[in-house]
């Protein structure tokens, strides 16, 4: 497993050792688990500002959505 290390507010630190002693799980867990939870969610949005950026982008209406899906 690789090893990450960051710098976070102070505020946040306690936050996080304050749930880490209430839970009785590691630090680790918890930012991994806040991670896996967003990342997806920041790539699909890096994904979708590069595709609003390319030259050539086709955008439909909801009428041409609904009739591309058949909905």
């Amino acid at each position: 497993m690789a090893v990450l290390t960051v710098r976070i507010p102070e505020n946040l630190h306690l936050r996080l050792k304050r749930l880490v002693e209430k839970t009785k799980r590691t630090k680790s867990s918890f930012i991994i688990e806040m991670i896996e939870e967003n990342l997806e969610d920041y790539e699909d949005g890096y994904i979708a500002l590069e595709r609003l950026n390319e030259k050539n982008a086709r955008y439909l209406t909801t009428e041409e959505i609904e009739e591309e899906l058949e909905i």
